[in-house]
């Protein structure tokens, strides 16, 4: 299958970009084809402007979000991998989602309500947390910033089989925890 993984993190030496190195191997091991967007490498204007909106109101898709656009109807799957900040995704991602996630494109409102288009047949999303799992349990955290990525995102656009893995605490972990948790980045793409 075709795989999009869109990746956000600005650091190429993080254990985020070890993820994706590791899941994209275990991606490419399963047999799928694999293209990889780096929202910080490859610089994508991240804001909704007024003149995007402007343009995408009289019906013209600025040719950046287009090109966006391409690529994700060229996926068949979708991976996206960034850390947690804030309860929430980065502000590059989030940019991301705002200028290609577009109504007509991802979502369609009909007189019978929400409908998503986006025809994937799956996908992931992957966190890393700076602290402990149990530290997230407490007031639901988990559930705060899980949800906007796979139920108000990536469901909501149409997508039926979205899962979820969080590798916690990566600061503070020993080496060999970090090796076990790149092992299992490993088997979500070989597993995709």
């Amino acid at each position: 299958m075709n795989v999009l993984v869109v990746y956000s993190h600005p650091n190429p030496k993080s254990f985020n970009h070890a993820v994706l190195e590791t899941i994209t191997a275990g991606l490419k091991e399963a047999g799928h084809a694999v293209k990889v967007h780096d929202l910080y490498a490859e610089p994508f204007k991240a804001t909704l402007d007024g003149t995007d909106f402007g343009q995408i109101m009289g019906g013209t898709t600025p040719p950046d979000i287009q090109k966006e656009q391409d690529l994700v109807s060229w996926a068949e799957g979708l991976v996206f991998i960034y850390p947690v900040w804030w309860f929430g995704l980065p502000a590059a991602l989030k940019g991301w989602i705002d200028r290609v996630l577009l109504q007509g494109f991802a979502f369609a409102i009909t007189p019978e309500g929400l409908k998503g288009l986006l025809k994937h047949k799956k996908a992931l999303v992957v966190n890393t947390t700076g602290g402990p799992e149990d530290s997230y349990d407490a007031g639901k955290a988990k559930e705060i910033y899980i949800r906007p990525m796979t139920d108000g995102t990536l469901r909501f656009c149409g997508i039926p089989d979205v899962q979820h893995k969080t590798f916690f605490a990566v600061p503070s972990v020993p080496p060999e925890v970090r090796e076990t948790m790149l092992a299992e980045a490993r088997q979500l793409g070989k597993a995709f």
